[in-house]
C-alpha cells in the first residue's frame, strides 16, 4: 500500500501549524510542523515531503529566499500561506517558483483543496518522466533540462509544471485560460505575471532567442504553442 502524502508546515505561529496539521490528517495526507527555517532545512536531510506550506515571515530567515531554493534546487512543491496580502507580495512568491500563494487568514479547508489540487496531478511514471525534444532531454524526475553535450541546467517545480504542459500539448494553441485551469491559482495579475516569468526563464534555458523564440511562440492576444516535436520515455 503505497504511504500518504507527506505535506511539512512551516509557520512560526503554534496554533496556524496545529490547525493545518489538524485538517490535512483528517484529509488523509501525514504533516510535520515547524517554527523555524533551520528545523525544517534539518529535516529535509532526511525526509523528502510531497509538499510544503511555507509562511514568509519567519524568525530566522527570509522566507522568500527559502520558497526560491526550495523550488529551483530541490523541485519541491510550495504553497506560499501568508498574511502579506499586496499584489506584488504574490507576485514576487509566484515568480521565486511558489505554485500558489494563500493569504492569510485562511479556511483550512481551503488550504487542504490547494494542497489536493498540487499533487492530484503529478505525473506518474508511467506517464513519462523524460521528453525530449530539438536536442533537449527534459528530466521531470530531477528537474533538469540536459543539452546534446550532456550539460544540465535545473528547473523549479513551477517552471516544470509550465513546460509540461507544453511538451504534453506540441504544435496546440494553449490560451491563458487553459494554462489558468491546467495549473490551478486565481486568474488575474499576479497569475499572469507569474507566468510571463516562468516562459521567460524557460526560453532562457532553451537558449531561445527572445525576440524570436523557436520553439516557445506567443500568439498575442490567444496564448502560446510549442513548436517542437516531443517524444516521451
Amino acid at each position: 500500500m503505497s504511504r500518504a502524502p507527506l505535506v511539512t508546515i512551516l509557520d512560526d505561529e503554534p496554533e496556524i501549524r496545529h490547525m493545518l496539521s489538524a485538517a490535512l490528517e483528517e484529509a488523509g495526507f501525514r504533516t510535520m510542523g515547524f517554527a523555524r527555517a533551520t528545523e525544517f532545512e534539518a529535516a529535509l536531510k532526511s525526509r523528502t515531503p510531497d509538499l510544503c506550506l511555507v509562511d514568509l515571515s519567519l524568525p530566522d530567515r527570509d522566507g522568500l529566499t527559502l520558497v526560491h531554493r526550495l523550488a529551483l534546487e530541490q523541485g519541491a512543491t510550495v504553497i506560499i500561506i501568508s498574511g502579506r496580502a499586496q499584489v506584488q507580495d504574490r507576485v514576487t512568491g509566484l515568480e521565486l517558483g511558489a505554485d500558489d500563494y494563500i493569504i492569510k487568514p485562511f479556511d483550512p479547508a481551503e488550504v487542504v483543496a490547494r494542497v489536493r489540487a498540487r499533487l492530484r496531478d503529478r505525473p506518474a511514471a508511467a506517464a513519462g518522466t523524460t521528453a525530449r525534444f530539438a536536442g533537449w532531454t527534459a528530466h521531470f524526475d530531477r528537474f533538469a533540462l540536459e543539452d546534446e553535450t550532456g550539460s544540465e541546467t535545473p528547473f523549479s517545480h513551477a517552471e516544470g509544471e509550465v513546460l509540461r504542459l507544453f511538451l504534453e500539448r506540441p504544435k496546440r494553441l494553449i490560451s491563458r485560460a487553459a494554462m489558468q485551469e491546467s495549473l490551478g491559482g486565481a486568474a488575474g495579475e499576479s497569475f499572469d505575471r507569474a507566468m510571463d516569468v516562468r516562459i521567460s526563464r524557460l526560453r532562457q534555458k532553451l537558449r531561445e532567442d527572445p525576440k524570436n523564440p523557436r520553439l516557445i511562440k506567443t500568439i498575442y492576444g490567444a496564448g502560446y504553442i510549442f513548436l517542437g516535436d516531443v517524444s516521451w520515455d
